[in-house]
C-alpha cells in the first residue's frame, strides 16, 4: 500500500526548513520528514475498524503547511502527547473494502469520507465519554491525547487508510464522488459561518479566497442571504469563483484599510508610527488566511462590538495587536474542522447540514476542482496547489486515474 506521511521529528523538521532557501527539493528528500513509502497492509486492529481504498483526495493548505515545514514545534498543540506518525490527507472519498466482526454501521462497497482523523472518546471506545464528544465535537475531544487508541495506517494522499467505523462519514445517496469530496472542505465554511452568522443587511468580510474563504463566501450566501459579502482575494480565478459564489465586492488591489473604511462607511485613522484603525468597521470579519498580520488587521476592520472568527491555519506564535478586543470589544473566535450546528431549529452533524445543501442544489462544486492528478505524480500536484499563479483552486489526487 502506498502511502505518505509526515513524521514528527524535530531534528528533521528543523534541517528542512534551512535547507529550503537553497534547496526547495529538500521536502521531498530522505532528509525530510515527509514520506513516500509502500508498506504491506496490517489486520484490522479491532473488531470495529474498517479498512478503505481510496478514490479521490483533494489537497489541503494544512498539509501543505506540514509537507514544508511551515510550523513552529512550540504552538500549543505540538504540547500535546500523540502519534509521531501523521498520515497525510484528510479531504479523502473512498470505498469501504472490509469491515471488522463488531462492525455495525458500515458495509463493503459503502462510500465514505473522513470524520475524525484524530483520536476521541468514540475510537477509543472510552466510557463515559467527555463533554466535547457527547456534545458532538469529537474534533475537540478531551481524551484525544490519552493514547489508549489503536492506531490506524494511511491517509488520503495513498492507496487507503483503515479507521474506526466512527472515524468515517457515510456518504448520502445521490452524491457524485467529487462532489461528496468536497463535504469535508466545504463543511469547514459552513461551520466558520455558523459560528457568528450576520443578521440580514449586515456588512462582513471574508479575507482571503482560497478554498476556504470560498466555502465562507458559499456558506454565507445560502444561511445569510441578505448579508453583504466583501471579499479580498489575491488571483484571478479566486476573484472570478468568489463573485460566483455571492460576493459583492470583491478587494484586489486596493488598500485593505482604505478599502474596508470605504465599503461600510467607517472612519480610517492613522497613527504617528504609521498604525492604522477603522471605527465602525465590518459587523463579522472571517479571516481565511490566519497569518500574524491578517488576524491584527481583522481586528482592526471589525466595528466596535463585531466579530472577528478565525479559520485559517498558522503553525507558529503571532505576534498580534490584541487591543481591539479590549477597547472596541471585538470578540475572536476559533474554528476547527467540522462538528455539531444548531440550525433551522434543528441539530445536526455539519457535514449532514453540508451533505443536505448539497444534495437540495444549495451548495455546488462546479469550478472548484481546477486540477488532478494520479498519485504516482503527487509532487507535481503539491508545487501546482502550492503556486497559486497555476490557477488552482482545489488540487486533487485521483487514484481512479491509475485504475
Amino acid at each position: 500500500m502506498r502511502t505518505i506521511y509526515f513524521e514528527k521529528r524535530i531534528p528533521k523538521m528543523l534541517l528542512t526548513k534551512a535547507l529550503q532557501p537553497i534547496w526547495p527539493a529538500v521536502v521531498y528528500s530522505r532528509l525530510s520528514p515527509t514520506r513516500f513509502v509502500d508498506v504491506p497492509e496490517k489486520p484490522l486492529p479491532g473488531p470495529r475498524w474498517v479498512r478503505m481504498r481510496n478514490r479521490l483526495c483533494g489537497i489541503c493548505a494544512s498539509h501543505l503547511h506540514l509537507l514544508f515545514v511551515d510550523a513552529d514545534p512550540r504552538v500549543s498543540p505540538a504540547a500535546l502527547p500523540g502519534t509521531e506518525r501523521i498520515y497525510l490527507g484528510h479531504e479523502v472519498l473512498s470505498e469501504v473494502t472490509e469491515v471488522g466482526a463488531g462492525v455495525t454501521t458500515l458495509k463493503k462497497g459503502d462510500r465514505v469520507i473522513l470524520d475524525s482523523p484524530e483520536a476521541n472518546c468514540l475510537s477509543q471506545e472510552i466510557e463515559p465519554i467527555c463533554r466535547p464528544c457527547r456534545e458532538g465535537h469529537r474534533m475537540l475531544c478531551e481524551n484525544a491525547s490519552l493514547g489508549q487508541n489503536l492506531e490506524g495506517m494511511g491517509g488520503g494522499w495513498g492507496d487507503g487508510f483503515t479507521a474506526h467505523e466512527t472515524g468515517v462519514y457515510q456518504v448520502p445517496h445521490g452524491l457524485d464522488d467529487e462532489t461528496a469530496m468536497m463535504i469535508e472542505p466545504l463543511a469547514v465554511g459552513v461551520r466558520t459561518a455558523l459560528r457568528c452568522l450576520p443578521d440580514p443587511q449586515q456588512r462582513v468580510l471574508v479575507v482571503g479566497s482560497g478554498m476556504i474563504g470560498l466555502a465562507v463566501i458559499a456558506a454565507l450566501r445560502v444561511l445569510s442571504p441578505d448579508c453583504r459579502i466583501a471579499a479580498m482575494a489575491r488571483y484571478p480565478q479566486q476573484v472570478a469563483m468568489a463573485r460566483k459564489l455571492g460576493a459583492d465586492e470583491i478587494i484586489v488591489r486596493e488598500d485593505p484599510y482604505r478599502a474596508s473604511a470605504r465599503i461600510t462607511a467607517g472612519k480610517l485613522y492613522t497613527g504617528q508610527f504609521k498604525n492604522r484603525m477603522i471605527l465602525g468597521g465590518f459587523d463579522v470579519v472571517y479571516d481565511c488566511v490566519g497569518s500574524e498580520r491578517t488576524v491584527s488587521d481583522s481586528l482592526r476592520w471589525a466595528r466596535a462590538g463585531g466579530t472577528v472568527v478565525l479559520a485559517g491555519v498558522n503553525l507558529k506564535p503571532m505576534h498580534v495587536d490584541l487591543t481591539p478586543i479590549w477597547y472596541q470589544e471585538v470578540d475572536l473566535i476559533g474554528v476547527y474542522a467540522h462538528g455539531t450546528e444548531e440550525w433551522n431549529g434543528r441539530r445536526q452533524s455539519t457535514y449532514d447540514l453540508t451533505a443536505d445543501l448539497l444534495l437540495k442544489k444549495k451548495l455546488f462544486i462546479e469550478g472548484l476542482i481546477t486540477h488532478r492528478f494520479p498519485l504516482a505524480q503527487w509532487r507535481t500536484a503539491v508545487r501546482t496547489a502550492k503556486d497559486k499563479r497555476s490557477g488552482a483552486i482545489k488540487v486533487v489526487l485521483d487514484l481512479r486515474l491509475e485504475t
